[in-house]
């Protein structure tokens, strides 16, 4: 392990040795006698009995010191064999035989499932591969761990590999929750009569069955990791006890390569998160090749999870090579298996016995002599641990039984496993989805399927299910195993008690404006928040996330009382401690405060806004961000929270490209609101108002959680599982009080009348969201004083919302053209708006411009297109034209077109405003003239 360093720079010889593998050279030597004669030992030990036998010892020695709590590192990677030695494994408690008997009926149901689903005229596809090899990983847990949500302990959170959906659809089959029409449905949501099932598990799709979704890869990793914290969070606020509750994340080897993956690792183990295992199907592919050809997956695996922090148990080989581990006394088994890379333990499999005796065994005599007694289908026998029940069910037991530290299970296992040689192992097994006949007989017969030839012939693109009821003694067994442990699984369910939601009274104090008070719209979030949190019922449904920012947002007035969370509380004294608004952590906080974390603040949000179905537990996130760091960099994750239903609010704070001085091109957010309208799960604002705000947050809230949220379906015509993404600004500015005569329900459509004109002889319409309406205020008024211009001002609170509707309006026509089309909101709201019309906010010309369609007569779009840049709001302002001058010409412009002034008016105004100069940009202003 250690060796005498030599001379430094001629020095003499010194004591201090060489840093290997986490071995500390820094400490101080306090017999360097006795050190030597430990070394002169394990010197001799080498010469006597070679290298092999030395690293045995100290092997020994660091387990007997672990045992005696001697505070040494952790070895990263052991030996590829079994953590868990079979001396040290547990009666497995079912009937093994029963078990694979049915483990062997899903197995076929999977694969003719997918088989199908290629037939002639349908052709869509699917995997078979996949589950395949990982069925004893599900089977063990489905038998012996994964409890269902009737369990009194409350139901496990299971996140299934995407690509192994039909072993589950398969098993749900023979429990009798799906039928054979059902199965031939798959992947035909659409076009197949009665119900059909989604390719992967989408919990949007088959909300009464998928809970999770997890094909986007990577994503799996990070958002149950998050799930746990979730489940303790919940626990240690007093909310729901979910001590007994435990998350399972079945996960690929070549998907461990994502960064998403690997990246949040450190937070499960910071948290000691020992109610988290991840399984790792270690079957050494990638969609197309090896994952690690010239190396070992399991191996790399295993030091990356030590150094995270968390406890690794690898099941590589199954107990028929038992036998040979105790026969081989050299340790020559051992070592030839660390030595071989993945791409020959891939290729043995994809060959026969004899290959595997000549390529694998026999490149050591003592191995090959290990197995001169066996014959080759003895050899070819040999199986991976990853498809052994009772290596696979100790594994699981010592995850349960492990506590302090998350567990990852790393199961070596063969893809395409019981497929037959032309599917298990093949670098093209991922896209395989059909069967020859010989394929089907041949698996067929591994399988033990009570099929005969001739139903196979009868059409081989549609052989048959196998499912003997449910009088089957197999049937009943599975039946029975799942009732003792709470229910089937995968379930959704959505029973929760709405909360009441406050009248919109509740929230004066932001519909009086601020008076001379400077406001941003950031800051009347906060105000929104902290005022519905006054409400009792409300108050602890509220979770705060925070990715590291909150002083930039004014959200730190919340540390004091609510509190950051931390599982360990706060064991430190922080550096603000005597100030007011100081740093307070707590085991019980409510601001979940992620640190420089965005995909692990989405991953919360997911997990805190499904806990209505997750934990029948209701809880409103309020995850705030750089808007430029929101569907930009984490659109994924945000896209698999729709798909699981999530439901919450996104605040983009520091929103458009204007507002955030100086900060520059990466910071400056020009297009969100564009990207969060092509998630259909996201209802997306761009608020000017604090009022505005106010009453889109209530909105909000009663539209998600108020009376009639706790439906599975829609009663009311109101789809709830939405979140609400709101652009928030930080420019503040004297908020103006409601309008008297306020239509909100308009606000909320999208485009209300803010203030109409008060006099001139032509008319306009100017149409602002967001922090261009402090420009348009100011245009409204010029035009009024210098150009005799009426322009009634309208808040566009939601730009996208307006499109959706006029989308569906057109849809509508298109298929019932025998009824009266429908108005579009927007062009309804317009109609009597006389005079051109002029759009602006702070983002890219493509966001107002979706609703172009609708609008009626002459309409100029004004926006920010383009990278952004450092500068003063003015100066950026007048650079992309969305300032009051820039809006004041394209006024004027749009009235010559109409023929309403003549072209020299228009002139005047081009040569007065210099609106192409960025010098003549007028001095900065914090005050719209509105208050």
């Amino acid at each position: 392990m250690t060796e005498n360093a030599g001379p430094r720079n001629g020095s003499a010889p010194t004591n201090v040795p060489i840093l290997r593998e986490g071995v500390a050279s820094y400490l101080a030597d306090s017999d360097p006698e006795e050190t030597q004669e430990w070394m002169d030992s394990l010197d001799g030990l080498l010469a006597a009995a070679g290298p092999e036998r030395a690293r045995y010892l100290m092997l020994r020695l660091l387990e007997r010191a672990s045992k005696q709590r001697v505070p040494l590192p952790a070895l990263t990677s052991t030996d590829y064999v079994n953590t868990i030695p079979t001396s040290l494994e547990p009666e497995f408690p079912g009937d093994e035989a029963v078990e694979r008997t049915y483990r062997r009926w899903i197995r076929w149901n999977a694969a003719i499932m997918v088989h199908r689903a290629q037939r002639p005229g349908i052709g869509v596809g699917g995997h078979i591969s996949t589950y395949a090899g990982a069925a004893p990983l599900y089977e063990v847990g489905y038998n012996h761990f994964f409890r269902g949500k009737d369990h009194p302990g409350g139901g496990d959170h299971i996140y299934f590999q995407g690509h192994a959906s039909p072993g589950m659809y398969a098993r749900a089959y023979l429990e009798g929750r799906l039928r054979e029409h059902d199965l031939d449905g798959f992947r035909q949501e659409k076009s197949h009569p009665g119900r059909s099932l989604p390719s992967y598990p989408h919990p949007r799709s088959m909300p009464e069955f998928w809970e999770f979704p997890t094909v986007s890869m990577g994503l799996g990793p990070i958002n149950a990791i998050y799930q746990a914290r979730f489940n303790r969070y919940l626990h240690n606020r007093g909310i729901k006890d979910t001590s007994q509750q435990h998350v399972w994340a079945f996960l690929g080897d070549g998907e461990m390569d994502e960064v998403e993956s690997r990246g949040a690792l450190q937070i499960a183990a910071n948290d000691a998160l020992d109610n988290l295992t991840f399984v790792i199907n270690c079957n050494l592919q990638r969609l197309d090749g090896p994952v690690r050809g010239n190396g070992q997956i399991v191996q790399e695996l295993e030091s990356y999870f030590n150094g995270a922090g968390w406890n690794v148990i690898k099941v590589v080989w199954g107990r028929e090579w038992d036998a040979l581990f105790e026969k081989d006394t050299e340790g020559a088994l051992v070592s030839l298996m660390n030595s071989v890379s993945d791409g020959d333990y891939q290729t043995f499999k994809a060959n026969d016995g004899a290959y595997v005796r000549e390529h694998f065994f026999g490149r050591d005599p003592r191995t090959a002599k290990l197995v001169e007694d066996m014959t080759d289908e003895e050899i070819w026998d040999l199986r991976r641990g990853g498809h052994d029940y009772r290596k696979i069910h100790a594994a699981y037991k010592a995850a349960l039984e492990h506590t302090g530290q998350p567990t990852v299970i790393l199961a070596h296992t063969i893809k395409g496993f019981g497929l037959g040689q032309n599917f298990e192992g093949r670098n093209a097994t991922h896209q395989m989805k059909k069967l020859t006949l010989d394929d089907l007989k041949l698996f067929r017969d591994k399988q033990q399927i009570p099929i005969t030839d001739e139903e196979l012939e009868a059409d081989p693109t549609q052989p048959p299910y196998y499912n003997p009821g449910p009088n089957s003694p197999e049937i009943r067994y599975m039946l029975d195993r799942r009732a003792a442990l709470g229910g089937h699984v995968p379930e959704r369910r959505q029973t929760f008690t709405p909360v009441n939601v406050p009248d919109i009274d509740a929230l004066k104090s932001l519909r009086k404006g601020s008076g001379k008070q400077a406001v941003a719209t950031t800051m009347a979030l906060v105000r929104t928040a902290k005022e519905l949190m006054r409400d009792e019922s409300l108050r602890d449904r509220f979770v705060p996330i925070i990715p590291d920012e909150a002083r930039t947002f004014g959200m730190d007035s919340w540390f004091p009382t609510l509190k950051i969370y931390n599982p360990h509380g706060q064991n430190y004294t922080s550096v603000d401690h005597e100030l007011m608004l100081s740093y307070k952590e707590a085991k019980n906080g409510q601001i979940l405060h992620e640190g420089i974390s965005e995909a692990g603040s989405v991953a919360e949000f997911t997990a805190a806004g499904t806990a209505y179905a997750s934990h029948g537990e209701p809880m409103i996130p309020l995850y705030i961000f750089y808007s430029m760091f929101g569907f930009q960099r984490t659109g994924d994750g945000i896209w698999a929270a729709a798909d699981q239903l999530a439901r919450g609010f996104l605040l983009g704070a520091t929103a458009g490209r204007t507002t955030l001085t100086g900060e520059g091109l990466q910071h400056m957010d020009g297009h969100s609101p564009l990207l969060a309208a092509t998630n259909p799960g996201i209802i997306s604002y761009d608020p000017a108002w604090a009022y505005e705000v106010a009453h889109i947050m209530r909105a909000g809230v009663e539209r998600m959680y108020g009376p009639g949220s706790a439906h599975e379906t829609e009663t009311d015509g109101i789809d709830r599982n939405v979140s609400y993404y709101i652009t928030l600004y930080n420019e503040p500015v004297p908020q103006p009080a409601e309008p008297d005569d306020l239509d909100a329900d308009a606000l909320l459509r999208g485009l209300y009348r803010f203030r109409a004109a008060e006099s001139g002889t032509h008319k306009a319409a100017i149409l602002a969201s967001g922090v261009a309406m402090y420009a348009a205020v100011d245009a409204q008024r010029i035009l009024a004083e210098d150009w005799d211009v009426a322009a009634d001002l309208w808040s566009a609170t939601s730009w996208t919302e307006l499109a959706r509707d006029g989308f569906e309006c057109e849809r509508h026509a298109l298929r019932h053209p025998d009824q009266q089309p429908r108005t579009p909101f927007v062009a309804a709201a317009l109609a009597e708006a006389e005079g051109p019309k002029v759009a602006v906010s702070d983002f890219q010309k493509a966001v107002p411009d979706q609703i172009r369609a609708w609008v009626p007569g002459d309409f100029t779009v004004l926006g920010c297109d383009g990278f952004g840049f450092s500068d003063t709001r003015p100066a950026a302002r007048r650079f992309f034209n969305t300032d009051a001058e820039s809006i004041v010409v394209a006024v004027l412009a749009g009235l010559v077109r109409e023929g309403a002034i003549e072209k020299v008016t228009l002139l005047e105004a081009a040569r007065q405003y210099r609106i192409d100069d960025v010098m003549a940009a007028p001095e900065p202003t914090t005050d719209p003239g509105v208050a």
